[in-house]
């Protein structure tokens, strides 16, 4: 089985922090999570064109969403953000994207 890496920017660590304590473990717990899986089913693709090899998915949590990208040529994945679903519509993708640049 493959090991992926897992980074998690800044921007989104500040926001988890924020969450209250149950919601902030189980975020913590997806996050781990996807080392070993960054497909679960939970999570579906987001269309939003990143090139390729580079996926942009989110994770559904309940009432929260867990948006990060899936670097395939580098086996690694980056938590971009983490937001409330509803009133979050991922109309900042392009913002948390070209944050990784």
């Amino acid at each position: 089985m493959t090991t992926t890496s897992v980074y998690v920017l800044p921007q989104a660590l500040t926001e988890i922090d924020h969450l209250p304590g149950h919601v902030r473990q189980r975020v913590r717990r997806a996050i781990v999570g996807l080392r070993t899986n960054p497909q679960p089913p939970a999570s579906r693709r987001l269309e939003y064109g990143v090139g390729e090899g580079i996926e942009l998915r989110r994770l559904r949590l309940n009432g929260w969403r867990i948006v990060y990208l899936i670097d395939r040529s580098w086996n690694r994945v980056y938590v971009l953000a983490v937001r409330r679903r509803p009133p979050y519509r991922y109309d900042d993708l392009g913002t948390l994207v070209e944050g990784l640049e």
